[in-house]
């Protein structure tokens, strides 16, 4: 067996912080990074040692800040330079890192290099953008943006067309210019050099597109610009990037994580998130989840990488629906469920990431009216599948099962007046379950999900099996997901019922002679591996001595 090269963040678990709704310091209704500073110390009780920071920087906000106008500069609804050199001070002194959300596949439109773009056809940062001329008077091809329609921009002052593969405020980025990339490098470099722990990369791979042969992800010349960015900024420094690859394969995985290719820590991929819509259609045609399915694709990435790369685990980020409302049942089994489906993806080989929330059990919002849903892509959708003919219902139902606002629902801190998220007005609407599922509450029951979560931190810092064991599914009856972890003579047994009847399990411990229980998301859970009847949603983790 190949030997793995031991890093830090092997152990580590992430916490992503979506800032506007994690915490309002000063009553705007938008969370800021002084609020974020203010609840460090949550953060740190919870165990954590990575925080990836969703964008604070310079922003028309289309996109929520993903359309960037300035990636040196702090938005003033965050707060200021002085506010984030502050965070990384307070955060380093509690043994907590900070990754940064690099955006580079585009920029906003109002971006100082994109307003002199438009200017001419030969204006210096023209071809820091993809332009092409009209075809028959019409867009150059048939790319769709992936928030809906075409993927082509008019402009009128050159007469041509500029692509954009989100919205039209947000242009792609050429990276087949040399000068383009070293200011990105001059930007990573900024931020590098400020002490940041590394690098949450957006839609990295698009970065190697071929408009022209409308190849969108995985493009040609990819891996060769990773290799550069490694080269230039982070390649000799200890950090954690981690790119978002929507289209990568188990072999595109390799190439991206193993650390002999020199680009990245590791990937998100979303073969897994990608499992309850109907394939071919878009993710708002749903259908029911088959945990075999679930089973085949967690286990082909965990096999594909056991040498050759790292994973990363994750049932949640800001563009995902609550786990719990879409995979567990976020009603009579609420902490149950929640609980069942952080010990299955926490016993896992790789690095997990929580979503702000995700450790109390937050679920979807369920809004009733479209005008409660804010994100420009729900927006764009349901205008799109209203003119296709859905009906209404069917139309509000995927938007509950997977609009993105699901995810970005003010964080519910306590039970008082805005879930104790602002003294002000929230930016947005807060789910309506806040009085009873929020951190103040979680707190204080000592068998909450929150606990949950940090107990299952705990053992991944204290259990190397859990780090670095081998994993191994096991053949179990239909509605349970067992698998094995295995490091030299010791063993880590890992069993969830994922549904609501009771489901029977029988396991050989071999030459094994004692079972320590480690965790369980019942009290009593039974230690007599030879017949085991699993409660709704239960899930245990054994160590087998």
């Amino acid at each position: 067996m190949k030997e793995i090269q031991k890093k830090w963040w092997h152990k580590s678990v992430i916490y992503q912080i979506y800032p506007r709704s994690f915490y309002d310091s000063n009553g705007d209704g938008v969370g800021d990074l002084q609020g974020i500073i203010q609840k460090l110390d949550y953060v740190k009780l919870l165990g954590v040692d990575v925080i990836w920071l969703s964008p604070i920087y310079d922003s028309p906000n289309v996109d929520n800040g993903y359309d960037i106008s300035d990636y040196c500069s702090i938005s003033s609804e965050f707060g200021t330079m002085e506010d984030m050199n502050k965070l990384l001070l307070e955060s380093s002194k509690r043994g907590i890192k900070i990754i940064m959300d690099l955006v580079v596949n585009h920029t906003s439109d109002q971006h100082p290099w994109f307003i002199e773009a438009k200017k001419s056809k030969d204006n210096p940062y023209r071809d820091y953008y993809i332009w092409r001329d009209p075809v028959n008077g019409k867009e150059p091809n048939e790319l769709k943006s992936n928030f809906g329609g075409s993927a082509w921009e008019f402009d009128e002052t050159t007469n041509q067309y500029y692509l954009h593969f989100y919205s039209k405020e947000q242009p792609d980025l050429d990276w087949g210019n040399q000068k383009m990339r070293s200011s990105i490098w001059d930007m990573m470099n900024f931020w590098i050099n400020k002490g940041i722990g590394g690098f949450r990369m957006d839609v990295i791979d698009l970065i190697g597109k071929d408009p022209d042969k409308q190849i969108k992800e995985n493009g040609p010349k990819l891996h060769d610009y990773l290799q550069e960015m490694n080269q230039k900024t982070f390649g000799n420094k200890d950090l954690l990037t981690v790119g978002e690859t929507w289209g990568a394969t188990t072999e595109d995985g390799k190439l991206y994580s193993d650390p002999e290719g020199k680009e990245l820590s590791m990937i998100f991929q979303f073969e897994h998130i990608q499992l309850d819509k109907i394939p071919g259609k878009q993710r708002w045609d749903l259908k029911k989840l088959e945990l075999d399915e679930l089973k085949q694709v967690l286990s082909k990435w965990q096999y594909a990488l056991n040498e050759d790369g790292w994973n990363s685990l994750f049932w949640n980020n800001h563009d995902l629906p609550r786990i719990v409302s879409r995979w567990g049942n976020d009603r009579e089994y609420r902490v149950e469920s929640a609980k069942m489906l952080a010990t299955l993806l926490h016993g896992m080989k790789g690095t997990p990431y929580i979503y702000q929330g995700e450790e109390i059990g937050m679920t979807n919002a369920a809004f009733e009216s479209i005008e409660d849903y804010i994100d420009i892509e729900t927006q764009n959708i349901y205008k799109e599948r209203t003119a296709a003919g859905f009906s209404e219902e069917d139309i509000m139902e995927s938007l509950y099962m997977k609009a993105r606002d699901n995810a970005r629902t003010p964080m519910q801190w306590s039970n008082a007046t805005n879930a104790g998220f602002s003294s002000g007005k929230p930016w947005m609407k807060l789910n309506p379950n806040y009085p009873s599922v929020n951190v103040e509450s979680a707190l204080i029951e000592s068998d909450s999900v929150f606990y949950h979560y940090q107990k299952l931190i705990t053992i991944r810092k204290q259990n190397q099996t859990l780090v670095y064991g081998t994993y191994r599914l096991l053949d179990s009856e239909p509605n349970i997901y067992a698998y094995e972890r295995i490091l030299e003579d010791k063993k880590l047994l890992i069993v969830c019922n994922f549904y609501e009847p009771e489901a029977a399990f029988s396991y050989s411990t071999g030459s094994h002679s004692a079972v320590n229980l480690l965790i369980s998301n019942y009290s009593h859970s039974s230690s007599d591996l030879k017949n085991i009847t699993l409660r709704p949603y239960e899930a245990i983790m054994y160590e087998i001595i």
